[in-house]
């Protein structure tokens, strides 16, 4: 149900208020205001004023402003007071069903590897192998375990079999009128926007706009755009506000200064006490041996380790990616995603639940890809806990939507549709021919999706799409991306007769550039 505006604003900012209260930013505020009280401009007269005036002046009114920014990036507008939680979670009820089901499958498959390994999801670590793994954190690539007998929980393709075996049970076979035309693999009906309504959305990648990642713009010459926009980026940086860097990555983050603006939009200031946190986790790591460390292990051997751009980073991967799967603050972005943390019950104990624990710690069981959600980081932040919150950030503001079920706008079941929806409707022929030789597009283009394109495309080119991403605060981009580099390689796929010629075709993206795809995608299609 929705909300008159103001019941929805004063149900947001307190919200909010509860929120920001238990933070450390509150604590440091009150700090700072007890501070100002000895100082002799602050008068008793005009105490709240001179205080307010104290935080303005002092950089602390700016945090402030960027906390709550960072709150309402991230969490869904409130539902009517009324709605139970779960319609937080995910407002249809079989897609929550269908999430659970899945959920259950990936459970299943992982207890199942526990059984025929003989090994528990949990245990501690001997002290010698502790003291083994404290002195080899950074090169634990070296480490050549045999993990002949792990296989990854499950792979994208096995996620796309589920979604395209979604179907609302209120129409029986396909009845709904304006749905019944869509011969894509997703049959739900979600509504997806059209070209003119990306149009507007994605105004700032207009043709006669500026561009990072366009060498070529016939209305600025590219270089006195560079210059100028690096001279705006500065003073974005110099003026701290998460708003405004976001409005400003539209057009894409000058190379020196990508680092820093990604940190503000999303709110990381790696302060003392989130370096003490990460050195926890870490702890964790050392003394206690998880299942999914050789999960993540295998992932990282499988696919970074194997990549020309990201094999350097190995160690760093390990790192970021196990004391993630250690961090209960990972657990707070259950409330807004349609997925439920796994539970596990402590021996001899199953279905008490005072003996239930999260498993893995945060919730998230890794599937094959996922360490290369975290690799394109590893070119910007070399410090790790940096590098960590960064990610955990990106995580639970983006990544976790592209493997759940749900009907989000940024979902991967919305993605699907959009991009399938916007195939059939500017490239029918395109569309046609790919669907009559059993090579369904979405079959080609799904692990792109799931994996924001990262370790398909060069990483400057990534790295510009991934601008977008957080400058948009939304994942929409990905399925126009998807869409236009089939557009892209058209004239080459209708002559192809096979599934496997069309990703013959498609094989290899690395030589593609994002930002002129985009362009001509979105702003030079005839509508």
């Amino acid at each position: 149900a929705m909300l008159d505006p103001d019941r929805g604003l004063s149900l947001t900012i307190a919200r909010v208020v509860q929120r920001l209260q238990g933070s450390s930013l509150h604590s440091q505020l009150e700090r700072q205001a007890r501070v100002s009280l000895h100082k002799p401009e602050i008068k008793l007269e005009s105490l709240k004023e001179d205080i307010k005036d104290f935080l303005k002046t002092s950089g602390w009114e700016k945090k402030l402003q960027n906390a709550v920014y960072s709150e309402l990036n991230v969490f869904p507008s409130p539902c009517h007071p009324a709605a139970p939680p779960e319609h937080i979670k995910e407002p249809l009820a079989y897609m929550r069903k269908a999430q659970g089901s899945w959920e259950k499958r990936i459970l299943k498959s992982l207890n199942s590897m526990c059984t025929e390994l003989n090994i528990p999801l949990a245990q501690k670590r001997p002290v010698n192998e502790q003291k083994e793994l404290l002195n080899k954190w950074n090169e634990m690539g070296t480490d050549e375990p045999d993990l002949s007998l792990f296989r990854p929980v499950y792979a994208p393709k096995d996620f796309l079999e589920v979604l395209m075996n979604l179907r609302n049970p209120n129409y029986e076979n396909g009845e709904q009128p304006s749905f019944r035309n869509h011969l894509g693999l997703i049959q739900v009906p979600l509504k997806v926007k059209d070209i003119p309504e990306l149009k507007e959305d994605f105004s700032e990648l207009g043709l006669n706009i500026g561009q990072l990642g366009i060498d070529d713009s016939a209305q600025v010459p590219p270089e006195f755009f560079e210059n100028e926009h690096v001279r705006v980026g500065q003073k974005v940086l110099a003026e701290q506000d998460s708003a405004a860097a976001q409005q400003y990555v539209r057009q894409g983050c000058p190379t020196a200064l990508r680092a820093d603006l990604w940190a503000l939009i999303l709110n990381i200031s790696n302060q003392p006490e989130d370096i003490l946190y990460y050195e926890q986790l870490k702890s964790n790591v050392i003394q206690h041996d998880l299942l999914v460390d050789s999960l993540i292990y295998k992932d990282v051997k499988l696919t970074a380790s194997n990549d020309d751009y990201y094999f350097v980073f190995e160690d760093y991967l390990y790192q970021v990616l196990l004391c993630f799967s250690r961090d209960t603050s990972v657990l707070e972005h259950f409330t807004y995603s349609s997925a439920t943390p796994p539970k596990s019950y402590i021996r001899g104990k199953l279905g008490m639940e005072e003996y239930a624990v999260f498993y893995p710690p945060n919730g998230v069981i890794p599937f094959h890809g996922f360490s290369m959600y975290v690799a394109p980081l590893c070119f910007l932040y070399h410090e790790p806990s940096k590098l960590y919150q960064i990610f955990r950030e990106m995580y639970v503001r983006f990544f976790f939507r592209l493997h759940s079920i749900s009907s989000h706008p940024s979902g991967i079941v919305s993605l699907c549709l959009l991009f399938e929806t916007l195939l059939q409707t500017h490239l029918p022929q395109l569309f046609y021919h790919l669907r009559e030789i059993g090579a369904q597009p979405l079959r080609i283009s799904f692990k792109w999706m799931v994996r924001a394109f990262s370790g398909y495309l060069a990483t400057d080119q990534l790295l510009l799409l991934w601008d977008r991403i957080l400058g948009y605060n939304s994942l929409e981009i990905l399925a126009v991306l998807a869409a236009a580099v089939f557009a892209f390689r058209a004239v080459n796929l209708m002559e192809v007769t096979s599934l496997a010629a069309a990703e013959a075709v498609l094989a290899d993206l690395s030589t593609l550039k994002v930002m002129p795809l985009l362009q001509i995608f979105l702003f030079a299609t005839v509508t």
